[in-house]
């Protein structure tokens, strides 16, 4: 779970959960009211397990042919990744460019 780098208090899963879909890069602490932001390594992480998940699913196909099983399984992915976001998400007290 992400901890707070100003106050070093411990989120949970539901607070990140719910800060993880905000449009805003910053999320504000529960705790302290500081704004955190997502390290690059966290979306970096997320974007990598993302595009594994679809390359699969598109081997798969390619592989195998086009089945509604690998719809499933793709569609399937979504909550499981939704899920697990917060176990991995790390916070910095700045922001760093994607670039």
């Amino acid at each position: 779970m992400p901890t707070c780098q100003n106050c070093k208090s411990k989120w949970s899963w539901k607070q990140t959960f719910k800060k993880s879909f905000t449009l805003d890069t910053a999320m504000t602490c529960p705790y302290c009211g500081e704004k955190q932001y997502v390290t690059s390594r966290t979306r970096n992480i997320s974007t990598m397990i993302t595009m594994m998940i679809i390359t699969i699913v598109m081997l798969m196909n390619i592989f195998f042919g086009p089945s509604f099983i690998f719809v499933f399984i793709l569609i399937g992915s979504i909550p499981f990744m939704v899920g697990l976001y917060p176990y991995w998400v790390e916070l910095s007290n700045k922001e760093k460019p994607l670039w």
